[in-house]
């Protein structure tokens, strides 16, 4: 597959960036299928500035209060960091 430079809108400061071949090469051969959609100066100010998202729950197995970095969005079980790595450990064994 041949691939050529294209001009892409970034999405959080709305100027324009070149998506090189070269990198459309890259993202081909990692299995990407989509564009990126923030230029690499904006891409790397993101990164530094995302917040820390911290979520107090209970346990769904042990029922202890405990927090986790993220915020569940799913109907699944959410466990705490003992009852987590008692999971993994049971699914490598």
């Amino acid at each position: 597959m041949s691939f050529v430079d294209k001009d892409l809108m970034c999405s959080t400061c709305g100027l324009e960036f070149v998506f090189s071949a070269g990198e459309q090469q890259f993202f081909s051969d990692k299995g990407f299928t989509n564009d990126p959609k923030h230029c690499k100066q904006c891409k790397a100010i993101g990164s530094k500035k995302r917040p820390l998202i911290s979520t107090r729950i209970m346990c769904s197995e042990c029922g202890i209060d405990t927090i986790v970095p993220f915020k569940p969005t799913q109907k699944r079980p959410v466990l705490c960091r003992e009852c987590f790595d008692n999971h993994m450990k049971a699914a490598h064994a």
